[in-house]
């Protein structure tokens, strides 16, 4: 999730919605990254995404930096756009994809920006729109979540409807914006009786999104990939060394080693 610095208006017009929209497109498929759903509202947006191999962190900073740039420019602004830096949680595909396309499909719905299911099917700032398939969005992977509810188009799209039209009345559901292990073993009682540090677990549980086996087995390589670091650091190993040694290595030029092209390759 993305959110305008103070809450204020990151979109202005349909046609900033239209330059979002635009650099998804481009961005999503060069990045190999699939988008699931999303909605554009005034002041923050919502989206689904499957990372490629960059990881999503580098397409949401081409995705934000850009469309920010032009943001300011068009309206001779200065500073930061966005809150901080967007809210990404990690969650468990099987259990929560269908909740968390329909919770966020839904978004213009709550917003009062569409009156009811009929017009949010048109809505164009929305994937909803895709799914039923009334505008298109060839950068949006709508068979993927489509599959989920049937075999054919027609059925599946009937079934994602009667899903979507069931979450209408149900409001904001603040069980999906993490904290899985916390909420599966019924809060920080159970949670201390793992042995687990709250003030050590508390930020990264509130950013994963799964049942307590998906929310253990994501902080685990978390913590794996942090001692990895830490043994490295602690051994006296920094950028500077490393570089050091693939150069000594492979006898190369530290230019070499710096260079984007790939005309020479390293052997």
């Amino acid at each position: 999730m993305i959110r305008g610095i103070e809450r204020r208006k990151i979109f202005r017009s349909n046609k900033d919605r239209d330059d979002f929209i635009e650099r998804l497109s481009i961005i999503l498929p060069e990045s190999n990254t699939y988008c699931y759903a999303w909605a554009l509202l005034s002041n923050h947006a919502h989206f689904l995404f499957r990372s490629g191999e960059a990881g999503i962190s580098k397409v949401m900073r081409r995705l934000l930096t850009g469309y920010a740039v032009t943001f300011n420019h068009k309206y001779k602004r200065h500073g930061q756009l966005f809150q901080n830096r967007y809210k990404s949680i990690i969650c468990q595909e099987d259990t929560y994809l269908g909740e968390l396309v329909r919770y966020i499909h839904l978004n213009p719905l709550r917003a009062k920006l569409v009156s009811d299911i009929s017009e949010l099917n048109r809505y164009p700032y929305s994937g909803h729109s895709a799914l039923m398939g009334k505008r298109p969005r060839d950068w949006q992977d709508t068979r993927y979540v489509l599959a989920n509810f049937g075999r054919t188009a027609k059925k599946a799209r009937n079934e994602y409807l009667s899903f979507v039209r069931a979450g209408a009345s149900q409001g904001r559901k603040p069980e999906l914006i993490g904290g899985g292990l916390i909420r599966s073993l019924g809060g920080w009682k159970e949670v201390k009786k793992l042995g687990l540090n709250k003030q050590d677990r508390i930020k990264g549980d509130e950013r994963i999104l799964g049942d307590s086996d998906f929310v253990m087995e994501v902080l685990e390589q978390a913590d794996e990939k942090y001692d990895r670091r830490y043994r490295l650091k602690n051994l006296g190993y920094d950028i500077s060394r490393v570089e050091s040694k693939v150069i000594a290595l492979f006898d190369i030029e530290k230019e070499d080693l710096c260079s984007g092209s790939r005309k020479k390759p390293i052997s």
